[in-house]
């Protein structure tokens, strides 16, 4: 089966099913990592940096492996393909949680707004106004719509099977242990700079796909000026030029584990509001549009 073909199926089962309901495979690896992690790392967090390699090998390897194994299958290879980059897409369920935010914030029910984002969010909500709600909601909108889209489409299209499950299963382990503390500072060190490599040239091509379906010239001048301010390497492109692409004021101040974090402005123009969220999503799908023309075009091209 062709790769364009390929990506219409995952992204058309993504579409039609959503994440499965029930055991679903990051959940299940999720817990895998959990108890890894208490193993290498310790409830302490005392683990050195050699200990989160190895417990990221231990996690990503064996299964990346394994879904290069199960692809070559005769006959059944292509399915299984599908089945994986269908796992790792999170295209539906990214508007499944941030539309309901919308929703309740044009009927003026913050308290409702505020609960639906601290699903999808990491900071503290509670004492968020409207502005700073849809702020959130826009910026999960770009950024996840990078890491859960866009990243593990690129990485499909580059390698496939063992490609995609790699990347997810990178990515979520970024997401458990990439953080600054004094549990992960060490442990975590492995994960997070992988995920940065694996990121890096998918973020700056969704940098580049937000700018070329929004407001270019905006977008263009963000993203040069604004994006390497931010603390992530991938992050800031992608915050930076949808920011300007929508042509909305995102960053600011932010409470994360009870802790202000002092971030820098993103964008230009007015704090975004409950159609932002809206149409950052519509720019999500849009550029996922923009890619399958892309690869069919690469298709054609090869034929």
């Amino acid at each position: 089966m062709s790769l364009v073909l390929s990506c219409l199926a995952g992204i058309g089962l993504d579409a039609w099913l959503g994440e499965p309901r029930r055991a679903h495979p990051l959940v299940m690896f999720g817990q895998f990592a959990d108890r890894l992690e208490q193993q290498f790392n310790g409830p302490a967090g005392r683990g050195w940096r050699s200990h989160g390699v190895t417990a990221w090998c231990l996690a990503v390897l064996p299964l990346a492996l394994a879904a290069w194994l199960l692809s070559l299958l005769p006959g059944i290879g292509w399915l299984i393909e599908i089945l994986l980059l269908y796992v790792a897409l999170g295209l539906r369920s990214l508007g499944e949680h941030l539309l309901p935010v919308a929703n309740a914030l044009r009927n003026g029910d913050l308290t409702e707004a505020r609960r639906r984002v601290g699903f999808i969010v990491s900071r503290d909500p509670s004492g968020l106004d409207e502005q700073g709600v849809a702020r959130a909601a826009t910026e999960s909108a770009l950024e996840n719509g990078s890491d859960a889209v866009f990243a593990a489409l690129f990485w499909f299209a580059v390698a496939g099977a063992p490609g995609v499950v790699l990347y997810r299963l990178s990515n979520t382990l970024d997401a458990m242990w990439g953080y600054r503390n004094q549990r992960f500072e060490r442990f975590g060190w492995a994960a997070a700079r992988i995920d940065d490599v694996l990121n890096f040239v998918p973020a700056r091509l969704v940098a580049l796909t937000y700018a070329v379906l929004g407001q270019t010239r905006k977008a263009w001048r963000c993203w040069r000026q604004q994006a390497p301010l931010w603390d992530s390497p991938n992050a800031g492109p992608v915050m930076a030029a949808g920011a300007g692409a929508l042509g909305v004021s995102l960053g600011g101040p932010a409470i994360y584990h009870g802790e202000v974090h002092h971030r820098p402005t993103l964008g230009v123009g007015e704090a975004p509001q409950a159609r932002d969220i809206e149409r950052a999503l519509d720019m999500v799908w849009a550029g996922v549009g923009v890619w399958l023309l892309v690869l069919l075009l690469g298709d054609w091209l090869h034929a």
